[in-house]
């Protein structure tokens, strides 16, 4: 795996990568918070699971004791209870709840009916039906809640880990690697730049050098032209007499 991003160095790669850290480092500050709150209302749920085991424990406990008792003073009830059965009485809906864009299903109990087995305990052992009843609704009341705990206590498990594995990679992995192209750009557009900087001088120098031969040379030129005219000059205002020959 490459330690940096494979891009031309460039004014404008320098620009996108600036824009890219941004957003992670910006998606990174988002996620943490998310993992934060998620993580906040996972030891919730894992508390109110304890709770709710323990609690659970004793109301099965005392549900299966009244179911003993009202055995042992109505004899055998089942067959009563079957025969006027149709449909279930208690019944389970769900709905959701929304915890920092992660979903959750609740579940929740609810009374369909009236009972259908209200005569039943009219001989003997009213009381201890009675009592069977309400304790068995408890139970599934807890156990409606602690099933709907315990599917939010796994939805949130997966998602956290997921959640930390996404900071982790973009700390460790994306932001680094994004911060080491930008180094690498940086470092090459200042090399150009120093070299553009020297190839500039040294241009200039021998643009400095051309101008300075020619002003030689023009001096030069100039001192000769000179020279020639002060010669032509001397010339000019010399004056030869007309000779007279006579016999």
């Amino acid at each position: 795996m490459s330690d940096r991003l494979n891009v031309f160095p460039s004014r404008m790669a320098l620009t996108l990568m600036k824009g890219r850290l941004k957003g992670a480092q910006k998606g990174h500050s988002l996620l943490k918070k998310k993992a934060d709150a998620l993580t906040l209302r996972f030891r919730s749920i894992l508390k109110r699971i304890i709770e709710t085991k323990m609690l659970m424990g004793d109301i099965m406990k005392e549900a299966t004791f009244s179911l003993a008792e009202a055995k042992f003073t109505t004899g055998d009830f089942n067959h009563i209870v079957l025969q006027n059965v149709n449909k279930a009485q208690i019944k389970v809906r769900s709905k959701k709840e929304n915890v920092a864009g992660v979903t959750l299903p609740i579940f929740e109990h609810y009374q369909d009916g009236t009972d259908t087995n209200e005569l039943t305990g009219l001989s003997r052992g009213g009381q201890q039906i009675d009592k069977l009843k309400k304790n068995y609704a408890k139970a599934v009341q807890h156990l409606v809640e602690l099933a709907s705990l315990q599917t939010s206590f796994v939805t949130l498990d997966e998602v956290i880990k997921l959640t930390n594995r996404r900071v982790n990679a973009i700390e460790h992995v994306i932001i680094p690697r994004i911060e080491r192209t930008l180094s690498y750009i940086s470092g090459e557009l200042d090399e150009r730049e120093r070299e553009e900087f020297y190839r500039l001088k040294k241009i200039q120098e021998k643009k400095k050098k051309i101008y300075a031969e020619k002003e030689k040379l023009r001096e030069a030129r100039k001192k000769q032209g000179i020279e020639m005219q002060v010669a032509a000059n001397l010339l000019d205002d010399e004056h030869d007499e007309d000779l007279l020959f006579t016999d």
